[in-house]
């Protein structure tokens, strides 16, 4: 045997044909499946056999052709993943728990970022699509129809993450943005605060944001309360358009004793603007935000919020895809939850 796999070396480095999958698998002494599998990364094969294979690709320098094994087989082991933004720390936090889960298993994430633009989500689906990935993960539930279509028909395990507040094409994962703006005012609202301001970015790339300002409003209104003024920057969210929405907001009409942001990074330039301006927090103008970020909790006074479980998300996705690789008929909505930080600023 070892005779033989000597004379399949020989044969498979020299000349000038290129090295195949076979010829590997030939000197290894193992089907093809395996060293596909191996050179997947599937946990599944022993270590000896792993080792064998791995040193008959080193010594022939045979390259996996990418695009040929995808068009052989139903799908790749490739997950693609697409997200808005990798700035916005949030996402990174989501993207995080989906490289754990996929670890260990052999599939590979494959990032696009859409820049919060639903034509280019669709171009990145569509381009994702053409490799066979073995899953699709998304962000939110604003699709193009095009975009739409093409995951219900993709057959493959779709998730879309972060919300839940829609009825997804496959599996959500994520929270209930309605849920948490009701459960903000709820909580403002027993702490004895009655005078709600509000400011925010854009909605119309948003629309998580849009959803907890409805739940807000909607709390309010059941206590007999609504806000008294309000911002939305026309922008994404940043800490400074926090700050400059703040500032606009005190220059108006009557002075709110709260003020909710659509999210912490705003409420971070809230923060600001108020030391800017000498105005006690807390005492003078309460501040609350949404998402739980490291940075809202290192201030010296720490940021009065809302916690998401983003990493959690992320890992709970790929592990439902996981668990269940083929679609089925059943749609699932999982709830990650969220969790009202008490902070210092309300």
């Amino acid at each position: 045997m070892l005779a033989e796999q000597k004379r399949h070396r020989r044969r498979a480095t020299q000349g000038n044909s290129p090295v195949t999958l076979a010829d590997v698998a030939r000197i290894a002494g193992v089907s093809e499946i395996t060293v596909s599998r191996v050179l997947r990364d599937v946990a599944s094969v022993a270590a000896g056999t792993r080792k064998r294979v791995l040193a008959a690709v080193g010594d022939t320098g045979y390259v996996r052709n990418q695009v040929a094994g995808t068009l052989a087989s139903a799908t790749s082991n490739l997950v693609g993943v697409v997200i808005p933004s990798l700035s916005n720390i949030v996402f990174a936090d989501v993207l995080r728990g989906i490289d754990g889960g996929l670890g260990p298993s052999g599939y590979r994430p494959v990032v696009g970022i859409t820049g919060y633009d639903p034509t280019v989500e669709e171009t990145l689906v569509g381009s994702l699509l053409a490799w066979k990935p073995a899953a699709m993960i998304i962000v939110g539930f604003e699709h193009t129809d095009v975009t739409r279509r093409w995951l219900k028909q993709s057959s493959i395990r779709v998730a879309e993450l972060m919300d839940i507040d829609s009825a997804p094409i496959d599996l959500a994962v994520g929270l209930s943005h309605r849920a948490a703006g009701q459960a903000t005012a709820r909580h403002l609202v027993a702490r004895g605060y009655r005078r709600f301001g509000y400011v925010g970015h854009d909605w119309n790339t948003d629309r998580r944001a849009r959803l907890r300002w409805e739940g807000l409003v909607q709390a309010l209104a059941e206590a007999g309360l609504a806000l008294v003024d309000q911002r939305l920057n026309d922008g994404p969210s940043s800490t400074q358009a926090g700050r400059e929405g703040l500032a606009a907001l005190l220059r108006g009409g009557e002075r709110p004793d709260v003020v909710v942001f659509s999210n912490d990074d705003m409420a971070v330039g809230g923060v600001f603007q108020c030391l800017a301006e000498n105005i006690a927090l807390k005492h003078e103008l309460a501040l609350f935000g949404f998402n739980g970020l490291d940075i809202g909790q290192a201030l010296p006074m720490p940021l009065s919020t809302v916690r998401s479980n983003r990493f959690r998300i992320g890992e709970l996705a790929v592990e439902h895809i996981l668990s269940r690789p083929k679609r089925g008929e059943t749609l699932e909505t999982i709830d990650t939850g969220f969790e009202i930080v008490e902070g210092a600023t309300a």
